[in-house]
Order: structure tokens, then sequence, then C-alpha cells
């Protein structure tokens, strides 16, 4: 259920806004621009709502993104959840690249990885952020390497391959994925590049 927020305008009537749908409308600011470059002037613009009611409703910039980045995760993010309930280590492959794919190609959201955007765009002073999304990919990638421990379990991992190595291997491609669609691939070519990265995966 969307939550309304009602604040004090600056005439003295009261203000309101949907939070849920002006959060949505700050995570796309972030997306596209990553953390430092989005400035409160844009957002405020985004959003709809004056600068002390951004205060009062999420905090700080840096409260609004991690509110933003939890909503990513929740929503455009799903995906990596489900993934893992694949059963072999080449069907978690398979749905997580799917799930990059079909992100890139929404024509209703920005192109690229909000984490990878923020992360290698922030300096000294947002290097909070930094750890947060940092943090954040550390959990992903602890989760994918235990799926993949129970694939090396079951058989699945050619000799010599650590389920760690698989997962950095994996990740490279989805990064690879998002980055390219940030940089104006076509559908066609990333659809090539995760037919491709399937035709060489390198467990059963």
């Amino acid at each position: 259920m969307n939550s309304v927020c009602s604040l004090p305008a600056p005439k003295g009537r009261p203000r309101e806004f949907d939070v849920d749908e002006a959060l949505g409308k700050a995570l796309l600011v972030f997306w596209r621009n990553g953390y430092e470059a989005a400035s409160m002037a844009e957002l405020t613009g985004a959003m709809g709502i004056t600068k002390p009611s951004l205060y009062a409703a999420f905090g700080n910039k840096e409260a609004l993104f991690h509110k933003a980045l939890d909503l990513y995760e929740r929503e455009k993010l799903a995906y990596m959840t489900s993934a893992l309930e694949a059963p072999t280590a080449r069907g978690v492959a398979e749905r997580l690249l799917t799930g990059a794919l079909q992100m890139q190609m929404s024509t209703c959201d920005p192109k690229g990885c909000l984490g990878v955007i923020s992360a290698a765009t922030c300096g000294a002073e947002a290097e909070p952020i930094k750890a947060e999304v940092v943090k954040r990919r550390a959990s992903s990638e602890a989760a994918l390497i235990r799926r993949f421990e129970q694939a090396q379990a079951a058989g699945e991992l050619p000799e010599g391959m650590t389920p760690s190595a698989l997962m950095r291997f994996l990740y490279a491609i989805l990064q690879g994925i998002a980055l390219q669609g940030g940089s104006g691939a076509t559908c066609a070519e990333l659809s090539e590049l995760v037919a491709t990265s399937m035709l060489v995966w390198p467990t059963k």
C-alpha cells in the first residue's frame, strides 16, 4: 500500500505527497546519474517536493540513496533471488543473465547498474556510499558462492574450478551486460552476449 506523507508547506498549509512514488522517482535520478552527480535540485524536482520535505520524509541525501537502493534491490533485482533456486549451476547462470538482459532492455528504466554507476563515480566525500554498495555486492556474491558450493558437491563444476572463481566469472559477465547496456548496446547485441556466455558456460 502506498504511504502518504503530510508535511507543512511554506505557507502553512499541509503538503501531501506519495512517499513511495517520490522514492521511485529519486531512484531513477540516482540510477541515471550516480550518487554524487544527482543534485538535490534534480532530486527534489523529479520527486515534486521541496528540500525541507525531502529532509523531513527521508533524512539527508545519503539516507535517501539507501532507501532508493533498497527499492532497486527489491524490485529491479528480484530475479537474482529466484535465480539461486535453479536446480543447477548452469540454470542459475541462465536465470541471472536473462534477468540482467531483460532489465537492460526495459524501456521504462535507465540503463546500466545503479551499484556499479554509484560506486565507480564516488569520490572521497562519498566513500560511505561506495562502502555500502560494496557491502551489498559482497552479500550477493557470498550467496552465489554458497549456491555454487552446492553445485560443486553435486559434481557439476569441472575439476580445479572453485565456487568463488565461478562466481567472479559470472559477475564479470553481468557487469559487462550492465556497462554495455549503459553504453548503448542494442537488444540484439546483448542477447548475443548472453547466448555466447551460455555456450561457453563451464558447468553441466
